[in-house]
């Protein structure tokens, strides 16, 4: 039945795309919270189950598992196409394996109007799987428009006083950054070779890859893409929507955004921007990177300043993000081999600060670091937890960030030596700021806000034991994600160069 009646991708899409939308009609929020949880597992499970089905080159039968494509509007060159690769199964991964954590570890969080909430959180997943397996230009843009409108709702319903402007702010960036991208869709299909004879020309991911463009056609169409996948990232001077949203959102959305979401744009450079425009990608690489640098520089210099502990991810998120551009941008086998591994890497590593500032704003109603001090006494477990992640996003030797990092500043270091020495200098402020922030919150003598912090709970611990030995095991073994993505990587360098 497997690959005849269905397939991994569309399983991976339709499991929370259907259950989002059951939970809208569903009153009873434990049973919605149950629902959703039971949902997310489930597409976890699929998306273990397509693992042992992603080495397609030395089995060939795989594919049909993998892979499928509907008609769906044939005369204009599209189809309802959805298909894995190695770069594919690592990020459909990454979300089915965060939103079972998300959902556990915001689990007694309470919502106004639960079943809406929790029915946009999982049509937000079908959106970012979507983009993720998309292999249709127009489908990818479908989703990619379809992961926004959830979330916008997320953000703008649930969360801080001035929740909706920060939103709105958001969502113009994003909506009209999209449109710009739409524009170039349109213009390389018109420039691309048909499929079939029903149609002149095709959306199909190949045909896009194969499209006849100028090189002066290419320099400006770069833009257009560039714009929309920097915005979602975001990469400098991009960003300025990013730290209010992630303050002003609730912990569970801030999640999605900054673990999940952020890592569409990424994906949208290796898999639609480097391959169709080569020539403009090899113009502007220099000034695209130099914009990345200052962006890492920035965050990590704005994030050692801050006071609030949403804040202080916020930015790091930025730094962290800017660090990954330059090696999308390097683009040697080492640099995109980084980035494919800080993609899971980062998602699991920023999903496990916000669940412990989470955790840290529930126990205590405040998130100013100043105001903190002491929770090493009340809760060692939780010190014990932080620390890990904390080593982990300074990229500590033997956690998962450690193997990432290296591999994305020898692939820039590969390009430019003199960009990679300003780049490592983020390497000694983020551990300055994340450790400043660790001996703050965490040692010391506990204060009035402090004093009655218990220890965590055991959903809690475990939990938080599932990411660090996620942490533990990506950094001392992390050869099966890159052996996963190395297909992916080969393809992107061959139609680069």
């Amino acid at each position: 039945m497997l690959g005849t009646y269905y397939t991994f991708p569309e399983l991976l899409l339709w499991i929370p795309l259907l259950t989002g939308i059951i939970l809208f009609f569903i009153k009873n929020s434990k049973v919605v919270k149950t629902v959703a949880l039971l949902s997310s597992l489930l597409t976890l499970g699929v998306s273990v189950t397509s693992l042992f089905y992603s080495d397609i080159a030395h089995h060939p039968e795989y594919f049909n598992y993998s892979n499928v494509s509907y008609v769906w509007m044939p005369y204009i060159g599209s189809s309802f196409s959805v298909g894995l690769d190695g770069m594919g199964f690592l990020l459909t991964f990454l979300t089915a394996f965060t939103f079972p954590l998300i959902f556990a570890a915001t689990h007694k969080r309470e919502y106004a109007n639960t079943n809406v909430y929790y029915g946009l959180m999982l049509l937000t997943q079908a959106g970012i799987t979507g983009v993720f397996v998309a292999t249709d230009a127009l489908v990818f843009y479908f989703f990619w428009e379809l992961a926004l409108i959830p979330m916008y709702f997320l953000c703008s319903r649930w969360g801080g006083e001035f929740r909706i402007r920060v939103t709105f702010k958001f969502f113009v960036y994003t909506f009209v950054s999209s449109l710009l991208m739409l524009i170039g869709v349109i213009y390389v299909y018109l420039h691309t070779p048909p499929v079939s004879t029903l149609s002149d020309h095709s959306f199909y991911l190949r045909s896009f890859y194969n499209a006849t463009l100028t090189r002066g056609e290419q320099n400006g169409l770069f833009w257009l893409f560039f714009l929309a996948f920097a915005v979602k990232m975001p990469i400098f001077p991009f960003h300025s929507w990013q730290p209010d949203l992630y303050e002003q959102s609730s912990n569970s959305s801030v999640m999605v955004l900054s673990g999940i979401m952020v890592k569409m744009g990424i994906f949208g450079m290796l898999r639609w921007l480097l391959p169709i425009f080569p020539d403009a990608v090899g113009s502007y690489q220099t000034l695209v990177i130099i914009f990345c640098v200052i962006g890492i520089l920035y965050g990590s210099s704005i994030a050692f300043v801050q006071s609030d502990l949403k804040r202080i991810v916020a930015w790091s998120s930025i730094a962290h993000i800017g660090l990954m551009g330059a090696a999308v941008f390097s683009a040697n086998n080492t640099s995109l081999q980084g980035v494919m591994l800080e993609m899971f890497n980062h998602g699991i590593n920023i999903i496990a600060l916000w669940i412990v500032v989470d955790i840290i704003e529930k126990k205590t109603g405040i998130r100013k670091i100043s105001e903190l001090g002491g929770l090493a006494i009340k809760s060692p477990a939780l010190s014990i937890f932080f620390l890990i992640i904390v080593l982990a996003n300074i990229a500590l030797p033997l956690t998962n960030g450690f193997a990432s990092e290296f591999l994305m500043f020898t692939g820039l270091f590969e390009y430019n030596k003199y960009l990679a020495a300003f780049a490592c200098l983020s390497i000694i402020i983020s551990a300055a700021y994340m450790l400043n922030m660790m001996q703050k919150v965490f040692f010391g003598v506990p204060n009035t806000f402090t004093e009655n912090v218990g220890a965590i709970t055991m959903s809690q611990k475990f939990i938080l034991s599932i990411i660090v030995l996620t942490i533990v095991i990506l950094g001392i073994y992390p050869g099966p994600l890159l052996h996963l993505t190395q297909g992916s990587v080969t393809e992107i360098l061959q139609k680069f160069k």
